[in-house]
């Protein structure tokens, strides 16, 4: 028996010691010594310069932070018209690239293609469009929606990247949907048609509870990336104008790095990390319970 266990134990050791090793190194080292700044006031500079403050670093960011307020306003509702829009938009296209189509496969390579280009190059490219390429067409055709200052007043920069986030990542959600859809049981499809049910009503009370599980991968998928949006943020806009359309992680970048106070950058991310969780976790939670098997 002793030798069973003694032999599980090495089988551990060997094939998970590694990774378990690797995940304390790089993942919970850092966390917990991120947490342990968020008490100090570290310039991120020397080891030196490292003093325990406790709180006051979370009082300053309650109290006398507007900027990082404002930034947590403007991330909240970039998430929400971020996650809404990139989901409907990617089970809309999955939806539609499940049908019979000759082009299908063409379709699905181009609206997922924006995934593949980096955030910081793909913020540049866009910053093109609206300048220039938004320019010259409405100088052109006089449509009102080219002539806009995209990148100049607050509301236009909102949904300047609004627009690029979702056109970079519905195709991401897309991939996810189409392979949902296809798991559907077809002879349950058949069998609502031979009832009668129309498209609609099959799609609200059969397709939509079936791919569930897929609704909860992409809302996951899409919060988390609305919440940590930065490459978008920095390349586009940078926070412009006039801090308008800063995120919380432009942010907490700006405050460690930029203002070197990494001690009190620290705390605003322990704080973002607290709200994405719990949110998150909700989310999940919600979501899960409304899924049902076939």
């Amino acid at each position: 028996m002793n030798r069973t266990k003694g032999s599980r134990l090495l089988q551990q050791i060997v094939f998970v010691g590694p990774s378990a090793f690797f995940f304390i190194l790089i993942m919970l080292v850092p966390f917990i010594l991120g947490i342990y700044y968020s008490f100090t006031n570290w310039n991120g500079v020397g080891a030196s310069h490292i003093d325990f403050i406790g709180f006051d670093n979370y009082k300053q960011i309650f109290m006398n932070d507007s900027k990082f307020k404002a930034a947590f306003w403007f991330t909240t509702k970039f998430t929400v018209l971020g996650v809404v829009l990139t989901n409907l938009l990617g089970f809309l296209l999955g939806y539609l690239l499940t049908k019979p189509l000759k082009t299908r496969n063409a379709l699905r390579t181009i609206f997922f293609m924006p995934n593949v280009i980096g955030g910081l190059l793909l913020g540049f490219i866009w910053q093109f469009i609206f300048i220039k390429g938004f320019a010259s067409i409405g100088d052109a055709t006089q449509f009102k929606f080219f002539t806009l200052p995209w990148l100049g007043t607050e509301n236009t920069a909102f949904w300047a990247i609004v627009i690029v986030f979702v056109w970079q990542t519905a195709g991401y959600l897309m991939v996810i949907y189409i392979s949902s859809f296809n798991n559907v049981p077809k002879d349950i499809l058949e069998a609502a048609e031979i009832d009668g049910a129309s498209r609609g009503q099959v799609l609200k009370n059969i397709i939509i509870p079936l791919v569930m599980p897929a609704i909860t991968v992409c809302l996951f998928l899409a919060i988390s990336w609305s919440f940590k949006m930065f490459d978008l943020n920095l390349s586009l806009t940078k926070g412009g104008p006039f801090g308008s359309t800063e995120s919380v992680a432009m942010n907490i970048y700006n405050e460690a790095f930029a203002n070197n106070r990494l001690g009190l950058g620290t705390a605003k991310a322990v704080i973002f990390f607290i709200v994405v969780a719990v949110i998150t976790s909700l989310q999940v939670k919600f979501t899960k319970s409304k899924e049902v098997e076939a």
